[in-house]
């Protein structure tokens, strides 16, 4: 059994986003992400070759989605479920405080 805290261990210093692999399966891989004013670079968009569902624990993110106008606010307590090769860059995290991702990124259960 283990026992740990999302919301603790966090560097005082975040040169670079803080990306921690929590558990591993034959299907899944669960994330601790943590970003403080961290973003995507410009003109970056992620295409993943698995679904990502992901849940901002704490803090603010803005989320861009290619072929979309609006971006999605996602603030705590929210979360989305990414497809696998959905186009996607994190345009905006809080820089006055900690945004913690619980991120799972998972295969398609219909093999």
């Amino acid at each position: 059994m283990e026992i740990a805290n999302l919301l603790t261990g966090i560097p005082a210093q975040l040169p670079e986003e803080l990306i921690e692999t929590l558990q591993v399966g034959s299907a899944f891989r669960l994330e601790r992400i943590v970003s403080r004013g961290h973003q995507s670079p410009p003109d970056y968009w992620y295409d993943q070759p698995e679904h990502e569902w992901v849940l901002v624990v704490q803090g603010e993110a803005i989320l861009e989605v290619e072929g979309q106008t609006d971006p999605t606010h996602l603030s705590a307590g929210m979360y989305v479920n990414i497809p696998a090769h959905l186009r996607h860059r994190v345009a905006w995290t809080d820089p006055a405080q900690e945004t913690i991702w619980l991120a799972l990124f998972y295969a398609d259960s219909q093999g």
